[in-house]
Order: structure tokens, then sequence, then C-alpha cells
């Protein structure tokens, strides 16, 4: 009796285990994904830098 008690508690640790370490790779995505739509907002807002744009030839004298 006493080793399947302690099989239970052993079985309850590793089940606890693995849903932090899922919560923790859901969260690593959800980051990951908030910067990627993050970066993806601010490229489409950036398009006009304001910078001259420099021509691919030189003028002519």
């Amino acid at each position: 009796m006493y080793e399947y008690e302690i099989s239970q508690l052993r079985s309850a640790e590793l089940i606890r285990q693995a849903d932090n370490e899922r919560l923790a790779r859901e969260a690593v995505r959800s980051r990951r994904a908030a910067r990627r739509e993050a970066a993806r907002r601010e490229a489409e807002s950036e398009a006009h830098t304001g910078r001259l744009r420099r021509h691919r030839f030189p003028r002519t004298a």
C-alpha cells in the first residue's frame, strides 16, 4: 500500500510539472507572437522615414 501511495504522489507531481512547463511554453509563444505583431505594426508605420533617397545614378553635368 505504501508503494501505491508513493506512486500516486509521484504521478501527481509529474502532472503538475508538465502543466507548469506547458504554461511556460505557452507564455513564451505568446510573447514571441506579440513581439512579431509589434514589429510588423512598427514596420508598417515607418514606411516613410523622412530620409532623403539617394538616386541610383548621379546627375550628369
